[in-house]
């Protein structure tokens, strides 16, 4: 026991010394190269060709997205991502809108790239009130294109992808004579047979995408069958309906994987704060009805706003599935984004379902407007790399193996940490007001992060109560060594039941509180708090669950980039007013991993 508990704590530490220095790989701008466009750019898919180069498929155009001009395009990378070849067109930029490629390699070398064409050259449509609009590059024809050379030229020759009618779409404004639709998923190969996903729109309206459904294409004699023209395909599920949201109306961006137990699971997003999932076991002909999407059977929900939450299967039979953690029910034009940062979490199959880990911060700008999404992944030699877009630029990302690791290893976790333990409080040396010495908690603006962990039992929670009150009462000294008084942080625990804390730098304070009724009356509670100085990220892992807002959308805060520092008195003591008991109280020298703060709470320490 002591051997595994040893490896996972130097696990940590690797992964910590990867992420706690001012080339943190999450940060978007540590990337390991920049993927070239025209402009505008969407959806950097990959496959690894033949001859072991990255081939990334991807929608670019000279304008921004849904203008003319926009077209499918490849590019070549024999470096592992830092240089690419110039853009090779797989359709040309003056012809119709191509727009939305997916690729896929076949055991031959074939390369196909899927995506939907604008077939009639339409420079208009009607939306669901008759009023015309001008975007015209989410309508018309699947077509498909080969490359025989691994990417570096493509067929003159488009081949047509027949999409059978739902129900969704003979109801739509030309009565399904025209078919709205677009496909964001990976085409998989799943028994004999390839899938490829694709969602339907109803109508355009309000959103763009006024509804939704989800099907599927599949074709049995693709993988084997050399002339295009003799490819056959079928829509799934069977009936009419699709795969359609358990509430509301938009069901969009379906994906899937193939389980090891052969069946198959799909997620989508919608415009309900949540995404949804759903399991075939017939190979897609049927599906258990579409239910929001849980961390574990019948548990907490995830949150996802009207973006792309991308499930992959590794080559280990593991998962991982992107998201953004929050109840947003749009695209995020907030200033402070909803799609920055992303997060990841990391299944595990048990019996035939995929079970969640708590997920943990995972890629993010600084510029916190900006939005992150539509990756993909590339697995090659034990290794782990990420493209991603924020529509005007696309990048690719090597993702330390001790960070998946970690997320599929949280579940077992039950591991003490101790690394990074700057002040270790138990209860035999905790007295109401007997004062003890502060660490230091570095410089918030200069990437240092910290993470506060206590251990209570409550008593009753009539009144606001402080548990612990750092905030500096005079100023004192000059220059740069000035401490100005009201710097520190403040702990609390309010009669609804919310925990709250302040950070107060004296310029832009934040103050953060979970939901009431939190933290109950009379009982026992672990909380962590986490402070991320790299990402500006706070967030709670209470009871070994990281907190996600309730009701609210977000359940965690992003800071002030230029906080300075919370560092207030040097001497402080638990406040009198607090009715329970502190157990326990650690002070961490550098934030903590979610998986780190689950670990602890399951240690029992």
């Amino acid at each position: 026991m002591y051997k595994i508990t040893l490896i996972l704590s130097l696990c940590f530490l690797s992964l910590f010394s990867r992420s706690q220095d001012l080339k943190d790989w999450r940060n978007l701008e540590n990337a390991v190269g920049i993927i070239p466009d025209e402009g505008y750019c969407d959806q950097p898919y990959s496959v690894i060709n033949k001859k072991g180069e990255w081939v990334v498929v991807m929608t670019t155009g000279i304008g921004n997205e849904g203008q003319q001009g926009q077209h499918i395009v490849s590019t070549i990378s024999k470096d592992h991502g830092k240089t690419w070849t110039p853009l090779i067109a797989v359709e040309p930029a003056n012809g119709p809108e191509a727009s939305w490629g997916v690729p896929l390699i076949i055991p031959s070398g074939r390369i196909y790239v899927f995506y939907t064409y604008n077939s009639e050259n339409m420079r208009e449509v009607l939306d669901e009130k008759g009023k015309p609009i001008k975007r015209v590059d989410t309508f018309g024809k699947m077509k498909m294109k080969y490359s025989d050379d691994g990417g570096y030229s493509w067929s003159d020759k488009r081949y047509d992808v027949p999409i059978r009618n739902f129900e969704i779409d003979d109801n739509n404004i030309y009565k399904g004579k025209i078919q709205f639709f677009w496909s964001v998923a990976v085409a998989i190969i799943h028994g004999n047979a390839v899938y490829l996903p694709l969602s339907k729109v109803g109508n355009f309206g309000e959103g763009f995408m006024a509804s939704g459904a989800g099907a599927i294409l599949r074709s049995e004699n693709i993988l084997t069958e050399s002339d295009p023209e003799k490819i056959k395909w079928e829509t799934l599920p069977e009936g009419n309906k699709g795969l359609l949201p358990p509430q509301g109306k938009v069901a969009d961006e379906h994906n899937i994987v193939s389980l090891n137990d052969s069946s198959l699971y799909c997620v989508n997003r919608t415009n309900q704060g949540h995404n949804v999932q759903a399991y075939s076991r017939d190979n897609g002909h049927t599906w258990t009805n579409p239910e929001w999407a849980t961390y574990t059977p019948g548990g907490k929900l995830m949150k996802q706003p009207r973006c792309l939450n991308k499930i992959y299967k590794f080559k280990n039979g593991k998962y991982a599935i992107f998201f953004h953690n929050n109840g947003g029910r749009d695209y995020g034009t907030h200033p402070l984004g909803s799609r920055n940062p992303t997060w990841l979490a990391g299944g595990i199959e048990k019996n035939g379902f995929i079970y969640w880990s708590q997920p943990e911060v995972f890629l993010y700008d600084m510029n916190y407007s900006n939005t992150i999404s539509y990756p993909d992944w590339i697995e090659e030699s034990g290794e782990y790399y990420f493209t991603e877009t924020q529509k005007s630029i696309a990048r690719i990302h090597k993702i330390p193996r001790e960070y998946l690791e970690m997320l599929w290893n949280q579940a077992e976790n039950n591991t003490f940490t101790t690394n990074g333990i700057a002040l270790n409080l138990s209860e035999e040396n905790i007295r109401t007001s007997q004062k003890f010495k502060m660490p230091a908690l570095g410089k918030l603006y200069n990437g240092d992060g910290f993470s506060l962990e206590i251990k209570m039992k409550t008593g009753k929670l009539m009144n606001d109560q402080v548990l612990l009150d750092t905030r500096r009462i005079n100023t004192e000294g000059f220059g740069g060594g000035a401490k100005f008084a009201g710097n520190g942080i403040r702990i609390s625990i309010l009669k609804t039941g919310a925990f709250e804390i302040l950070l107060d730098d004296g310029r832009s304070p934040l103050l953060w509180s979970s939901g009431s009724g939190t933290i109950k009356p009379n009982s026992e509670h672990h909380i962590v708090i986490n402070v991320d100085g790299l990402a500006k990220i706070l967030t709670f892992v209470i009871d070994g669950d990281l907190y996600d807002g309730g009701e609210r959308p977000f359940g965690y805060a992003r800071f002030n980039p230029y906080m300075y520092d919370v560092n207030g008195e040097e001497e402080v003591s638990f406040s009198s007013g607090f009715k329970g008991k502190i157990k326990s109280f650690r002070i961490y020298r550098r934030c903590l991993f979610t998986s780190e703060a689950i670990g602890n709470f399951r240690s029992g320490k």
